[in-house]
């Protein structure tokens, strides 16, 4: 884990704009020189990340200058490249990789979603010890799955300072999925400042970077459509619980720029098609912190992937995914150009490309969704009106301490919300519940036991936890290998947790036990109740922890051991 934060400073004072927009020629202005790699090298356009193929891969870890905002910046890379390379394997094929590092500090690589040896999983301190400055450490091991995944470091803050890349798996027997052409859109954050910096700051101030806290014309816009009663207790209620309706993401567009494929919303990422093609878009989130809202306004999307998984095909005008997550897409373009816009969960900024016939081409970029509050239904579940459970759910003794500052005695199972900001906005939204893998669950039976954790946290405090315990204070969760056991993850915090499993597939179930979706990445929304199923197949050592990256450090993580 990270090393404790340092004091905090006084509040960003950095124009707005700057972190929305970008610099038009924005990111990596110094790489590393060219190196003899053992895979073949594909040509790449501007702003795209070189593509790798083979079995036998060269990785250079170092240090490149970037400038995104027009502050000059340091990134961690691979291959000189942010985002890395575009690696591409082939199912059922041995994939070496060896990966140098020329940082001053250890560094790592994980395989996110990938199913392979827990010796060549990439989590320093339960997999392997790191790779220290100097050395190479060789992973090696047999691809047993297609789809688009992604990697990144695993140690301290890199992944936040540019270390991560994509991954393409192709079926061993071929594509099963038919497009004419695909484009991979990896979606990302970057801070010009020291990534520890931030979360001291959080640290001392939980709500540092939130800039739409409710304010005197929200109240009076409340009164005049319900009443002074019940505007003041509406803010009653709040104040009460110490609470913010408003606290929809820890970071925000004041310390934030949103990258597609490493270029800010101003560079303007432009990925080219022919008109009449079917073109797959391989969505990969690697922000560190944000959770996205992605639309192309005047096209559907035919969502056909979920975290490297082929589903049902199911069409929708808008997905929201978090980091960890990937969804594949098949769109169908007739116009010359169209926007591909990412907003921000917060709605405070958002990224943003182009899918043109031509490079210069651009689409009108649509105005920024307001943002809208959280309701009772997030913080108290059930008891909020949310859709809940048959019983009242148990609390661990650990959860009732400082640690903890609120607990969802009755949560909401529904699996069909889009979520806060995406509820009845016009636009067909995708959810969970119209997510159903083809071929259904990989080990037909059923539970032998179950696993019930609880995802925790303090705001005040910016503590973040599994039953009210951080990392440091936890003992690993242990798994017989061979088992079948079903894992209910209860949230009880007004946040949304990507939650990743390490190793093993996650087997989300509907409220009524029924199969839904395989995932490795499953988003946990407030107050909400999820269970899913999985097969110990997979001896070692693992590590299970919510994706947002500050969250992760701060202490929502556990060692899973199967044996």
């Amino acid at each position: 884990m990270n090393r404790l934060p340092h004091a905090a400073s006084t509040m960003p004072c950095v124009p707005r704009r700057r972190f929305v927009q970008g610099l038009a020629a924005g990111g990596v202005l110094l790489g590393l020189p060219t190196f003899a790699l053992s895979a073949r090298a594909a040509e790449t356009t501007s702003g795209t990340a070189p593509v790798l193929r083979g079995t036998e891969f060269d990785l250079v870890i170092a240090e490149s200058a970037v400038n995104f905002t027009g502050t000059p910046g340091v990134a961690t890379t691979i291959n000189g490249s942010l985002p890395a390379p575009t690696l591409r394997w082939k199912e059922g094929d041995t994939v070496t990789i060896r990966v140098t590092n020329r940082l001053r500090e250890d560094t790592s690589i994980h395989w996110h979603g990938i199913i392979l040896p827990f010796e060549m999983d990439g989590v320093p301190g339960i997999s392997f010890t790191g790779i220290p400055p100097g050395a190479t450490f060789t992973y090696r091991f047999k691809v047993a799955q297609s789809g688009t995944y992604w990697y990144h470091s695993h140690s301290g803050t890199q992944e936040q300072t540019g270390m991560y890349g994509a991954i393409v798996i192709e079926p061993r027997q071929g594509e099963t999925i038919r497009a004419d052409r695909e484009h991979v859109i990896h979606l990302s954050d970057w801070t010009d400042e020291d990534p520890m910096r931030v979360f001291a700051k959080l640290k001392v101030q939980s709500n540092y970077y939130n800039y739409i806290q409710p304010t005197a014309p929200d109240f009076f816009r409340d009164v005049a459509r319900d009443g002074w009663k019940k505007a003041i207790g509406k803010r009653k209620m709040w104040n009460e619980m110490r609470m913010n309706p408003t606290d929809l993401a820890d970071l925000s567009a004041a310390t934030l720029t949103y990258l597609v494929n490493g270029r800010t919303p101003a560079g303007n990422w432009t990925g080219l098609f022919k008109r009449g093609e079917r073109v797959r878009l391989r969505f990969i989130n690697g922000a560190a912190n944000t959770f996205y809202d992605v639309r192309i306004p005047g096209l559907k999307l035919t969502m056909v992937q979920a975290d490297g998984v082929d589903i049902e095909p199911v069409t929708v005008d808008e997905f929201r995914f978090g980091p960890g997550e990937t969804y594949d897409a098949i769109i169908s373009p007739a116009d010359d150009a169209y926007t591909l816009f990412a907003q921000a969960m917060d709605r405070s900024g958002y990224a943003r490309g182009t899918l043109a016939v031509q490079d210069g081409l651009a689409a009108p970029v649509p105005a920024v969704d307001p943002p809208q509050w959280l309701t009772m239904g997030d913080m108290m579940g059930a008891m909020g009106g949310g859709t809940g459970t048959q019983r009242e759910v148990r609390h661990a003794r650990t959860e009732y301490g400082p640690s903890t500052d609120m607990r969802v005695d009755i949560p909401r199972v529904n699996l069909d919300d889009p979520g806060v900001g995406l509820r009845k906005n016009g636009r067909r939204v995708l959810t969970l519940a119209d997510q159903h893998t083809i071929g259904g669950p990989m080990d037909p039976r059923g539970a032998s036991r179950d696993v019930e954790l609880h995802l925790t946290g303090n705001m005040e405090r910016y503590a973040w936890s599994i039953d009210g315990l951080s990392f440091g204070q936890s003992t690993p969760l242990h798994f017989r290998h061979g088992e079948r056991l079903r894992v209910i993850l209860h949230n009880d915090t007004m946040m949304t947790h990507p939650m990743h499993l390490h190793g093993m597939w996650s087997e989300l179930e509907t409220p009524e036990g029924r199969f839904q979706a395989r995932r490795h990445t499953i988003p946990v929304q407030p107050a909400q109740q999820v269970s899913f199923l999985v097969t110990a197949d997979a001896v070692g050592r693992w590590a299970w922890h919510c994706h947002l990256m500050m969250h992760m450090d701060a202490g929502m993580f556990r060692e899973v051991v199967v044996d």
